[in-house]
């Protein structure tokens, strides 16, 4: 067991719900629950001192709800944010994103899922369904921008890498993006690290917003070759 597990705060105003959660997760053999916070200025306050990899943020809380407390997480700290909702509602959707969130998962999703998430979340990727990302994303991008853009930071980019954002930005997930590119896995994670340094975005979710907002994508049009 050479890795330290996974650093997660749960934060939710429900009682039963934040210890579910907590058994959910400290159950995972990789996965260490260090903090539960009852509101969104508690979350924010224990992120800072106990330096989780993840936060799983209710967004309703009082006092400070989830969308501001996210924004307060991922301005002074480098954990991720995995928004928890009932509320299957596009508003709190864009709202998350634009506060830096990394995913958004509704309560009712099985153990599998809740457990996948985190981790996928933790490992730098987004998570939201393919279908999900195109609309949400385009959406977003029309209400305004999610990143500063420079439509020139594109030419940094090697063709491959540029081929990689586009993939990206349709939702495809890196296993799919290494069989439309022939490459292997572990290749499409490095093209996709490159990427988001040379364009100093956070995630893969900014990473989309950009290909949108630089052109690249176009909302409603499909690339040549179609599928995905």
């Amino acid at each position: 067991m050479g890795e330290r597990p996974l650093r997660v705060l749960v934060a939710d105003d429900q009682d039963l719900v934040r210890s579910g959660f907590g058994l959910i997760l400290d159950a995972e053999p990789d996965i260490e629950v260090v903090g539960q916070a009852a509101d969104g200025i508690a979350a924010v306050r224990d992120t800072v001192a106990l330096v989780p990899d993840v936060v799983l943020m209710d967004i309703r809380m009082p006092g400070l709800d989830g969308i501001e407390a996210t924004r307060r997480v991922c301005a002074c700290t480098d954990a991720r944010v995995l928004i928890l909702t009932t509320f299957d509602d596009d508003t709190y959707v864009y709202g998350a994103l634009r506060a830096g969130a990394s995913g958004f998962l509704l309560k009712d999703a099985r153990r599998p899922e809740l457990v996948n998430a985190v981790r996928v979340v933790a490992s730098g990727d987004s998570l939201l369904a393919p279908a999900v990302t195109r609309r949400l994303i385009a959406d977003l991008v029309s209400r305004g921008p999610l990143v500063p853009v420079q439509t020139n930071r594109l030419a940094g980019l090697t063709p491959r890498e540029t081929d990689t954002l586009r993939l990206v930005a349709r939702g495809l997930s890196n296993a799919e993006i290494a069989a439309r590119l022939r490459v292997s896995e572990h290749t499409v994670k490095t093209h996709v690290s490159s990427l988001l340094a040379k364009l100093a975005l956070r995630d893969r979710v900014q990473a989309v917003a950009f290909a949108y907002e630089s052109g690249l994508i176009v909302p409603g049009v499909s690339p040549p070759g179609g599928g995905g």
